[in-house]
């Protein structure tokens, strides 16, 4: 399943214009919180999907019959970038473990790069809802690399992808290469991919954006 966030008119499309935007965007705070914000959307209709269970509360004045979740997920995400995106995620899923995984692009002097992951903090995921965020997903590459990781440490109920922007080049590629058990939540999707991997129009570099610009090595 492919949902585009975007696709009918709500307030995702106001945040990501600012998160797009030029002028707007190195206001990192903003830009940053705007992030969490398409995380709280995603995370609200991700909740939709899910299992619950009723459950008797005790109020002052009797018993309430609620529903409630019958498990909480797993919230995963890709360092330093995912950050923002999944702070925004915890605010809804606020009682989930959590995963975070280091993977990057080591860029080669042709203009080629490879895939590097090299750090892993996971709890169980073995029969768990998983729900991994990056905010961009372009060629795919870098999460398709970490959801097999993922899956090496257990095999989880159902994996829910969520980015602020996806090309659907990387959607193609992650579908070709993921299992049928994994849903993609886009604030947006873009259609051009160049050929050094970057999204056209997409935003930048997310976690720059957010977190300042990183060192070249």
């Amino acid at each position: 399943m492919i949902v585009n966030l975007s696709s009918t008119n709500s307030l995702v499309g106001e945040w990501l214009s600012e998160i797009r935007s030029a002028e707007i965007q190195t206001d990192r705070m903003r830009f940053r919180r705007n992030m969490e914000r398409v995380g709280e959307i995603a995370a609200y209709e991700i909740s939709k999907t899910l299992e619950y269970e009723e459950k008797e509360i005790q109020t002052p004045l009797g018993i309430a019959n609620c529903r409630v979740l019958k498990q909480q997920p797993v919230l995963a995400t890709i360092l330093r970038a995912g950050l923002a995106l999944h702070q925004g995620l915890l605010h809804y899923f606020d009682k989930a473990d959590h995963a975070f995984i280091s993977a990057y692009r080591k860029h080669k002097h042709d203009g080629t790069f490879d895939i590097n992951l090299e750090y892993v903090s996971s709890p169980s995921i073995d029969g768990q809802v998983v729900i991994l965020s990056d905010p961009m997903l372009a060629t795919g590459a870098s999460l398709v690399k970490t959801i097999e990781h993922l899956q090496s440490l257990g095999k989880p109920k159902h994996i829910h992808l969520v980015v602020a922007i996806a090309c659907t080049v990387g959607i193609e590629y992650v579908q070709r290469h993921a299992d049928n058990n994994l849903s993609i939540w886009a604030g947006d999707i873009d259609d051009e991919l160049t050929a050094k991997g970057y999204i056209v129009p997409g935003l930048g570099d997310a976690g720059d954006l957010a977190f300042g610009n990183k060192l070249q090595q």
